[in-house]
């Protein structure tokens, strides 16, 4: 019976300690989708939260995924310093533009071509929290700058102030043109009354 009490209480424990484990994890942030004009720079943020303290062991992994599915490519790594890829569709096209003390550890990609389309990943490793979520970055570039409902909204909003002015100087022209035409007819009245 004391055998079955230990095994018991070691299990609770056991539960308890992984339960503490998943809580202490890296959680990673990043947006999910982000879309750039061809030939423009990108920068890709990617901010993350720890329980414990910055370490001099903080590690950031990069990578890119392509829209065809083929092979992941190393993009970027950080230890104690930026390590720039040696080679690959992203050599000397990207810069490190995170800064660790605010938890941020994003990257800059420049000249932003077609061949870029697909899902970027940051992972970080902060010991001993060295479990944790892969923020994902969905990048489009596109050929031109789409029409945004923001755009649109801008342009609803621009149009009907024009409008509204223009319909408020008419109404104001049309006044006064009464107005003088009023004044014509009572002067006419009052002349043909004095005759």
């Amino acid at each position: 019976m004391r055998g079955r009490a230990w095994l018991g209480a070691a299990l609770v424990l056991g539960a308890q300690l992984r339960a503490l484990w998943l809580a202490a994890a890296v959680e990673v942030h990043t947006a999910k989708e982000v879309v750039a004009v061809n030939g423009t720079n990108q920068r890709l943020k990617c901010t993350f939260s720890s329980s414990s303290p910055v370490s001099q062991q903080l590690s950031v992994s990069w990578n890119f995924q392509p829209e065809d599915l083929s092979a992941h490519e190393p993009v970027f790594y950080y230890l104690k310093e930026p390590y720039e890829p040696p080679s690959g569709r992203f050599k000397d096209r990207v810069t490190w533009d995170g800064n660790i003390e605010r938890q941020d550890v994003s990257i800059m990609v420049w000249n932003l071509k077609p061949s870029d389309n697909g899902t970027f990943t940051c992972q970080v490793t902060n010991w001993p929290d060295v479990y944790g979520t892969i923020g994902e970055v969905r990048l489009r570039v596109v050929q031109k700058v789409s029409f945004s409902e923001i755009h649109f909204l801008a342009v609803a909003i621009g149009s009907a102030s024009v409008l509204m002015i223009i319909v408020v100087t008419a109404v104001i022209i049309c006044r006064q043109r009464r107005r003088k035409a009023r004044d014509r007819r009572d002067r006419r009245l009052e002349a043909a009354d004095t005759e």
